[in-house]
């Protein structure tokens, strides 16, 4: 009895400590981010001779250019709130599904801890995505405030009950599968990546369970994840961004229907849009999160991760 009143307490402060992180994560990264989804809605489904090229520097300046430095932060609100369920349930789910397969001295290998980081990242993501998609739309809205017309959320809640009054409750989860699919390919790259990168750093006295691991792990997680989910991301953002018109049809079908699209209409390079900002939000976004929590850890008197 008491040993499961300890486990409950280790993971209820994981909890904690997870959300703290990200939420400091977040909050550091979230400029880039709004820069990267602005940036995946440029030009969507229009002839490339109709949507002129642009890149994330022109798309952040613009932003703070018409809406000042706060336009940057729009869409933070209902952001902080995915991550008080996306990054718990993903990061403690992750290590007790490794943490139950590992055998003795034989940790759980690549492949077993990619399949984990999935499997968490999905679960997660199903349960965040209505917060995710408060997110997208309203970093979305900014576009709309640009050409001086009025937004379509005033703020979080706003989005909530037009979104259920306009779609119906299902609408909340709008884009779910390419959002789960996207998860998947994050947390197989991102969670494998760091736990084994780290791993590899720290064996080959590369340097010391601290900051420099930290780093040289979220680094090459970053780019792995990145490299995996972009396609995933572009098309994600899509679909979650779309309401449906008058008549009362959305501009894809379905997740297959936006990928044929998008490379249709902007060809195959149009998948990874977004690329840099995405890695250059995922690298400093894992390094904030990784070297927070490994350090919120230790001073709980956890284990390193």
């Amino acid at each position: 009895m008491a040993a499961a009143t300890a486990s409950s307490e280790r993971t209820s402060a994981k909890i904690l400590l997870t959300s703290l992180s990200a939420m400091v994560a977040e909050s550091a990264t979230f400029p880039i981010d709004l820069t990267k989804t602005r940036l995946q809605l440029h030009g969507q489904s229009l002839p490339s001779s109709s949507s002129s090229a642009t890149t994330a520097v022109r798309v952040a300046a613009d932003i703070a250019r018409r809406q000042g430095v706060l336009g940057l932060y729009r869409g933070l609100s209902p952001a902080i709130i995915r991550h008080l369920f996306y990054t718990p349930i993903r990061i403690v789910g992750y290590e007790n599904l490794r943490n139950a397969a590992d055998a003795g001295d034989r940790s759980l290998p690549l492949l077993g801890k990619a399949l984990a980081g999935g499997v968490s990242g999905v679960v997660a993501q199903v349960v965040a995505s209505p917060a995710d998609l408060v997110k997208v739309r309203m970093q979305a809205d900014g576009r709309i405030v640009s050409r001086g017309l009025q937004p379509r959320y005033s703020g979080p809640l706003d989005a909530f009950r037009k979104i259920v009054h306009e779609e119906g409750a299902s609408g909340l989860w709008r884009g779910v599968f390419p959002n789960a699919q996207r998860a998947f390919l994050v947390n197989m790259g991102e969670l494998a990546c760091y736990d084994q990168a780290k791993r590899f750093v720290i064996q080959n006295r590369i340097a010391e369970d601290n900051i420099y691991a930290h780093t040289l792990a979220s680094i090459m997680s970053g780019l792995s994840a990145t490299a995996l989910s972009c396609p995933a991301d572009v098309v994600k953002t899509r679909m979650m961004n779309q309401a449906t018109n008058k008549d009362g049809k959305a501009l894809y079908l379905s997740s297959y229907d936006c990928l044929v699209k998008t490379v249709k209409f902007e060809g195959i390079k149009a998948l990874w849009k977004g690329f840099f900002p995405t890695w250059a939000r995922l690298g400093p976004w894992q390094f904030v999160f990784w070297v927070s929590y490994e350090k919120f850890r230790t001073i709980a008197g956890m284990s390193s991760f």
